[in-house]
């Protein structure tokens, strides 16, 4: 009958044990509304309720969730409301055994959730970084102003390998490895758990898009295509205040822009797809492409959190050499310009233009939207940055990304133009072994290679494909120096331009400031500072200041990408333990170099730079 509700039972398939879509075995659950709830058509608008119920077969599972709660036991489970279907699906849920804390911000109540914990992990320690984190961002964003969410959500799921994040309205998802959970008895910031607390500042810096706006909480709506040039800056620039060295540390802030250089330029020269797809292109299809992995990844597309990261450095350096603005300020501008809502690329040309004295078309044109190599090198220069050319690893040599397991040398990408490319080897090939001056050699590790071809330039690799033994030609690379730039800026080298750069980021919060008149120097970076001694402080510092504002030059990205080279890696090692760990990664193909990014499985996740990559 008309009159009767139209009743619906489906089955979803679960199991991406990641923050995108939805999980579900015997240990726990997770689900992102968008893969479970479907949409009524004309009622979208309309309140929504979701009742969760709980299972006999498990007792002591727990729910958590993010909208409001109208009838819930003490275990989470029962009715919560959401006033849309836009709120329903931007609320995921988070069920199983969980660890749980809570502790308030700005007045507002926050909740940590916690997946996959062991014995060792020490909840209190995180709780009181995480408030840390929380209370820096909600001076910047909100002042003395009460928040405008009602409560807030931290999920995270600790796994053996992975890593990333996706913010929502008054919650975020986290993935990360349970060895970067702070541990009992271990006062010690190492390096995975300041990773962490970077992932966790990045993703609650995302709060900006329940600042206040005209008619009470904005809900930030997007267009893909008018929005790419800004969005990719601002990509970048989220990337950028999540290292270690991100916050201002000392009086030349310049001073960590070497290594900054370093860790992000080297994931994007190592992805041929740099020249196939462009940085705008990359954010337009990041949910088709650049979370869904495969072994030709690295040859189609390239990270648009590392290169975006670059790419917000470039038009940095650009203007502080010329003396009139720098990227913080226009950031300013932006927000002043827009009233803090939504923006478009004419905003950014536009505010570049009235802040830099001239027009960026060019630069917008073929940083954001071209292939061509960016001018990084030269404007470091320019700088006083002396940029050497590094020797590069056997793997970038042939072209190459292998696993390395048991004696077993597996192929899992073939990067685009390299030697292995030109000599017919696939990804999945085994390799075998080497014939060099007619002896054939068994190869245990790729660096084998280079002791039984010695002199040798021209070489016959034995690789097995599809349990076929086959003989392939292979010309070694004379080459040895494409493996990435070292950078190194000389003591007491100043540019005039770039010291009257420096003077305009410090004069202060602007008319284009953000509510509240706060700097991204200001208290809020200082008191984020605090959080968790030096390298943990210093990557909420800049977030809570309002990202890279000020200090792009001085900070290192977060670069998460895709692209296979170095999303978990960025900023979170020693530059030794970084390089090693992300060409470890990159040979494992499992997407773990940064990255944002935001993605949500170890491989889609971290890929360039930045751990995924975390999607946002």
């Amino acid at each position: 009958m008309p009159s009767a509700p139209l009743v619906v039972s489906y089955e979803v398939y679960a199991f991406d044990n990641s923050v995108r879509t939805a999980w579900l075995d015997t240990q726990r659950g997770f689900f992102n509304g968008t893969s479970l709830c479907l949409k009524v058509d004309t009622q979208e608008h309309l309140p929504h309720e979701l009742e969760l119920v709980a299972l006999r077969a498990f007792p002591h599972w727990e729910a958590a969730t993010g909208p409001e709660p109208l009838k819930t036991g003490k275990r989470g489970f029962g009715t919560y409301r959401a006033a849309d279907y836009d709120e329903l699906v931007d609320c995921p849920v988070e069920l199983g055994p969980l660890w749980s804390a809570e502790f308030r911000a700005g007045g507002v109540p926050h909740r940590i959730v916690v997946a996959g914990t062991t014995e060792a992990f020490d909840g209190e320690r995180l709780v009181a970084d995480v408030q840390k984190i929380c209370e820096a961002q909600v001076r910047f964003w909100h002042d003395r102003r009460r928040p405008p969410f009602k409560s807030y959500l931290f999920m995270l799921n600790a796994v053996d390998d992975g890593y990333g994040g996706l913010e929502h309205r008054n919650s975020t998802a986290l993935i990360a490895s349970r060895r970067d959970l702070p541990r009992l008895g271990d006062a010690r910031s190492n390096d995975g758990y300041v990773t962490l607390l970077g992932l966790v500042s990045h993703e609650y810096f995302h709060t900006e898009r329940q600042a206040p706006a005209a008619g009470g909480v904005r809900a930030l709506r997007l267009h893909p295509r008018e929005l790419q040039p800004a969005a990719v800056v601002l990509r970048g620039l989220h990337q950028l205040l999540r290292r270690p060295g991100a916050a201002p540390r000392r009086d030349d802030r310049r001073a960590d822009l070497p290594e900054a250089a370093d860790q992000d330029h080297q994931p994007v020269l190592q992805t041929p797809g740099r020249e196939v797809q462009s940085v705008a292109q990359s954010s337009f299809d990041a949910w088709v492409k650049y979370y869904r992995q495969d072994e030709n990844t690295a040859n189609a597309t390239v990270s648009y959190y590392t290169k975006g990261a670059l790419v917000a450095l470039c038009f940095d350096l650009t203007l502080r050499l010329e003396g009139h603005t720098t990227l913080d300020q226009v950031m300013r501008g932006l927000w002043a310009r827009c009233k803090g809502g939504p923006l478009a690329e004419a905003d950014f040309a536009a505010v570049l233009k009235e802040l830099g004295g001239r027009a960026f078309t060019r630069e917008i044109a073929a940083w954001v939207h071209g292939t061509r190599e960016l001018p990084l090198k030269e404007l470091l220069e320019q700088h006083g940055i002396a940029v050497l050319e590094e020797p590069s690893q056997l793997q970038q040599r042939l072209g190459v990304r292998a696993t390395e397991n048991n004696g077993s040398i597996v192929l899992k990408t073939v990067l685009r133009g390299g030697a292995a490319e030109q000599a017919g080897l696939a990804a999945n090939d085994e390799w075998v072994g080497v014939e060099v001056a007619g002896a054939a050699w068994r190869m245990g590790k790729l660096d084998d290679l280079l002791l039984y071809a010695g002199t040798h330039r021209k070489v016959t690799a034995l690789v097995a494909r599809d349990r076929r033994l086959l003989r392939q030609e292979l010309a070694l690379p004379v080459n040895a120096t494409t493996g990435g730039w070292r950078c190194a800026m000389p003591r007491g080298r100043r540019r005039g331009s770039a010291r009257k750069a420096d003077r305009l980021a410090a004069a202060g919060p602007g008319a284009g400031s953000p509510p509240g008149g706060r700097g991204v120097d200001g208290a809020a970076a200082r008191s984020a500072q605090r959080v968790g001694g030096d390298a943990a402080g210093a990557v909420h510092a800049n977030a809570a200041a309002g990202g890279c504002a000020g200090s792009t030059t001085a900070v290192c990205c977060c670069g998460t990408g895709a692209q296979g080279a170095s999303a978990r890696g960025a900023g979170r090692r020693s530059r030794r333990r970084d390089r090693s760990r992300r060409s470890t990664r990159a040979a494992r193909g499992d997407g773990r170099s940064g990255r944002a990014g935001e993605p949500a499985s170890g491989a889609a996740n971290r890929q360039a730079g930045h751990r995924p990559p975390t999607p946002a």
